[in-house]
This record gives structure tokens, sequence and C-alpha cells, in this order.
């Protein structure tokens, strides 16, 4: 069963709902940075609740989301999300959030 999303996709992108330092974009499928990013929202030192990984997502400079979104190649998405859930298994102290 599918997870479902706790925050609308177009809002995320837009930056509408939440503050950008809680997102983070990846245009494409890299486990390190990407886990490197999950520890970095894991730690929370700024006590701001986590955040968001956008896997598919370009972004500028700034870090403003660049449209249209890259995407994923839907043949390669169980892949990338049994990547991920591997990689997050690495994480110690364990973490995880659906």
């Amino acid at each position: 069963m599918p997870h479902k999303l706790p925050i609308n996709l177009l809002d995320l992108l837009r930056q509408r709902t939440v503050e950008g330092e809680r997102i983070e974009y990846k245009a494409g499928w890299n486990p390190d940075a990407t886990i490197r990013t999950l520890c970095a929202f894991a730690n929370d030192f700024e006590n701001l609740g986590g955040g968001y990984v956008v896997i598919g997502q370009d972004c500028d400079a700034n870090g403003q989301p660049i449209f249209p979104p890259t995407g994923l190649a839907a043949n390669q998405l169980d892949k990338i999300q049994q990547e991920l859930l591997a990689a997050c298994q690495l994480i110690q102290p364990p973490y995880f959030r659906c």
C-alpha cells in the first residue's frame, strides 16, 4: 500500500507551505548526496522539523527549483526506492520516516 505524502508536491515545489531551508532538490538519483541530505535533516540542529528531499527536480545556484521538473524514469522508480531504503538502513543511529 503506497504511503500518502503529507504535503502536496506542487505546494512543496513552489515552497508555499514549507520554508526553503527545509527543502533540498536533487536533479537525479545520487545515493551519496541524498543520504547526506537526509542525515542533515535528521540532525535538525536548527529545530526546523526536518525537511523534504525532492528527487527528480533540479535547482538553480540559489536553491530555487528549475521548471519543468527533470523527473525520473518510470522504469527506475522501484529500483531507486529499494536503494534509498537500503541506504537509509546504513544511517546510525537508525533514522527513517515515511
